[in-house]
């Protein structure tokens, strides 16, 4: 199975004009088009969305400081 030669895509042409008629083909690709631009756009924002997700967040220094409380707490309840 390889491509398919001048004379097969000439015959598909061909009863793609007579299903749709030669006026409807153009709107036909118009609209093909559009959605493929529309898709490519929607896996850029997917993609976008997925890569800020991804990054680390930072730990702020009140929850540090809660941090470190939680441990001297801990450490003076075990020793008492």
């Amino acid at each position: 199975m390889g491509m398919p030669g001048g004379t097969e895509l000439l015959i598909v042409l061909a009863i793609v004009v007579l299903l749709f008629g030669a006026k409807k083909i153009p709107e036909l690709a118009k609209g093909f088009g559009k959605g493929i631009k529309n898709f490519k756009e929607e896996m850029k924002d997917v993609e976008n969305e997925v890569a800020s997700t991804d990054e680390p967040k930072k730990v702020e220094k009140s929850e540090e400081v809660a941090s470190a409380d939680a441990t001297e707490t801990t450490k003076t309840t075990t020793q008492a």
